[in-house]
């Protein structure tokens, strides 16, 4: 290798150690459509076998945000990858589609291969979960970009479904019920705000306080992965609009499934919250509203269905419980 470009800070030796230590995590999401080994220019993907009658591609991109500097302070490095692939598959099975493949990008200061395959090792964990192949991904090492201990993650999805069965929205209607699916904590939104309040209250995340496990596991505990919540829901019932709970919270998440002219009315007696928001909300000084214009709440999917179907949906997921209803106007109103 060249030993000039040694010098610059890029360890390209390191980069193949990366490479042969992530290709077991690689392997173990493979699926039969998959052509051709880790380490082409591009992966292949064969779809000749699927018997959809109109096929439509449904992609999706994301990152993990701010979550990453707790995992650079704590050096636990082997979660982070599952909220990845959560954050671009819950997307996509939010407008109806199951995710096929999935792709990766990890852009750091300095390649260290350890942390490199325990990254890929959550991101390999999530494609499991999902039932997506990781068929490749990029690791660039970019001293002076990036801080050497530092990193930052990019995942890329792509899904499928028939063009009849895609989600837009368009089917929900007033007097539509809501049912929500349990969030496992604060997932991968709404860490600028909770490093500030760790910051300004200065807060040990190696202390317990009031929660049932250190401030770093309950943190970094990963996103939930719904692909296989919402494909059975979509075999039980029929589903008119999902809204994945992401960074805006429930004010600025639920309208993005809800045709002009409605809105939803959140009973927010009707499902627990996580003892982790409670928290947040008393050593940031938060108000209700801040709260659910920023966070998940516990509620990390909505789904919007006829209410003849609503026993039926609770019934088909663990853990899915009624939430509330749509409403004329287009307010979000929480109770």
């Amino acid at each position: 290798m060249s030993e000039a470009y040694k010098k610059s800070g890029v360890d390209v030796e390191a980069g193949y150690e990366a490479v042969a230590r992530m290709k077991k995590h690689v392997s173990s999401t493979s699926r039969p459509e998959v052509m051709g080994e880790l380490g082409s220019f591009g992966g292949l993907f064969d779809i000749s076998g699927h018997r959809y009658e109109e096929p439509v591609l449904v992609t999706g991109t994301d990152g993990v945000g701010t979550k990453l500097k707790l995992a650079f302070e704590t050096g636990k490095h082997d979660t982070v990858g599952v909220d990845l692939v959560a954050m671009c598959v819950n997307d996509i099975a939010a407008q109806g589609a199951d995710p096929l493949l999935f792709l990766d990008y990890i852009g750091c200061g300095r390649n260290d291969p350890e942390v490199i395959e325990a990254i890929v090792q959550g991101i390999a964990a999530g494609c499991r979960e999902a039932g997506c192949a990781l068929i490749g991904g990029e690791t660039a090492e970019m001293p002076g970009m990036y801080r050497q201990s530092e990193y930052d993650l990019a995942g890329f999805t792509v899904g499928m479904t028939e063009k009849r069965d895609v989600l837009t929205g368009d089917k929900v209607k007033e007097g539509d019920v809501l049912i929500g699916l349990p969030s496992s904590g604060v997932h991968s939104n709404g860490f600028s705000l909770v490093r500030s309040i760790l910051d300004e209250n200065n807060l040990s995340l190696e202390e317990s306080y009031t929660l049932p496990a250190p401030l770093k596991e309950v943190l970094l505990t990963p996103t939930s992965i719904y692909v296989k919540d919402i494909q059975k829901l979509r075999a039980a019932v029929e589903l008119h609009g999902i809204a994945h709970i992401t960074g805006g919270g429930f004010y600025e998440n639920i309208p993005r499934m809800l045709p002009p002219g409605l809105g939803a009315k959140i009973n927010a007696s009707l499902f627990s919250v996580p003892e982790i928001f409670s928290f947040l909300k008393e050593y940031g000084e938060l108000s209700d509203q801040d709260m659910y214009s920023t966070f998940n709440m516990g509620i990390g999917m909505v789904i919007a269905l006829s209410e003849e179907e609503a026993g039926a949906a609770c019934d088909a997921v663990d853990g899915a419980v009624i939430i509330g209803e749509v409403t004329d106007g287009e307010d979000v109103n929480i109770v």
